[in-house]
């Protein structure tokens, strides 16, 4: 190994222990079974994914060992974001990033790790603009793609750049080797700003169950139709705008808002 990628891996190494000792504190778990990790982003407030959340409360386990009860403040089920109250005890949060990162840019993450304290991992921005579905199935679109490991339990935890500033939250694997993290942009930290002041956001929804579309087909072809493409319903949520408009299980949804549908995703971009 020659000079300069002996000094390029001791620049990244230093650049680690850095993270670690900045970031390390403000880095927490979520649940009793550090299910998630979260990120002490304000005095009293902790950033996670809503995924990581199975009630209006759960256990935060702080890097020192510190166990405490969170109360849920706001929730983005769709956006999969959520924003927990805790005593804190003065940690310091982490400072967004200025800037965002782009395609070849060395990132690393930080997760709950235990009783050891936190887990660091490190590598580059892959991917830019990737998407991936939200717990309620909307897909969230703008997603980083990074190539930095996130073990069991990492999910809700900060993607930072060298200067140990948070350029992402992460979410979850896409496929082997490969990461996706919600990019901390003017956006999400509008969306976690209402978050915190306990602002639920509010989603246009028709309140309706879909099949999905080779189900359908196969229903239309059963009974002698020709294919088309459509969405069918299957069930209608009471009282919903869907059975107010008047709706009904088995009818095939074709167009909205002048978009014509084929997937679930084209019907979410209508609304």
């Amino acid at each position: 190994m020659d000079m300069a990628s002996t000094s390029a891996l001791q620049e990244l190494s230093h650049a680690a222990r850095a993270v670690v000792a900045a970031a390390g504190p403000a880095t927490v778990a979520i649940g009793r079974d550090g299910r998630g990790s979260g990120t002490v982003l304000a005095e009293g407030k902790i950033l996670t994914n809503a995924h990581n959340l199975r009630d209006r409360t759960t256990q935060v386990t702080f890097a020192d060992g510190r166990v405490a009860q969170a109360e849920v403040v706001g929730a983005d089920l769709d956006g999969d974001l959520a924003v927990l109250a805790v005593d804190t005890a003065g940690i310091a949060p982490l400072e967004w990033a200025s800037d965002e990162v782009d395609q070849g840019d060395w990132v690393f993450t930080l997760a709950a790790g235990g009783p050891r304290g936190p887990r660091v991992t490190t590598g580059m921005v892959s991917g830019r603009d990737r998407a991936f579905r939200g717990p309620r199935g909307r897909r969230v679109r703008g997603s980083i793609e990074h190539t930095a490991p996130l073990a069991r339990g990492s999910s809700g935890g900060a993607l930072l750049d060298a200067a140990g500033r948070v350029v992402g939250v992460n979410t979850h694997r896409v496929e082997r080797g490969f990461y996706l993290a919600l990019p901390t942009d003017a956006d999400l930290r509008r969306r976690v700003d209402a978050l915190a002041a306990g602002v639920t956001p509010v989603r246009h929804r028709l309140g309706i169950a879909l099949a999905p579309g080779h189900v359908a087909a196969r229903l239309r072809a059963s009974v002698g139709l020709a294919p088309r493409d459509g969405l069918l319903v299957r069930g209608v949520e009471d009282g919903s705008p869907a059975a107010e408009a008047g709706v009904r299980a088995g009818d095939l949804l074709v167009g909205a808002a002048a978009v014509d549908l084929r997937t679930a995703d084209d019907l979410f971009d209508a609304l």
